[in-house]
């Protein structure tokens, strides 16, 4: 269980770092990501971007 706590947030930390570029390609834009504004903070979660690009990987791993 806490390898998918590990995994998940590993994960949004890397997503949110690519964002830029992410929301480029249409990524960060979808129903479910949160983005709002907090302590003069911009926060963003995105949850939907991150489930759809973690199935993308398994998709990979389970073909490679």
């Amino acid at each position: 269980m806490i390898r998918w706590f590990i995994a998940i947030f590993l994960t949004l930390i890397i997503i949110s770092w690519f964002s830029p570029l992410l929301q480029k390609l249409g990524f960060g834009k979808l129903p479910g990501d949160l983005r709002f504004r907090l302590f003069g903070r911009e926060w963003f979660i995105p949850l939907t971007t991150t489930i759809l690009l973690s199935f993308a990987a398994s998709l990979i791993a389970k073909f490679v």
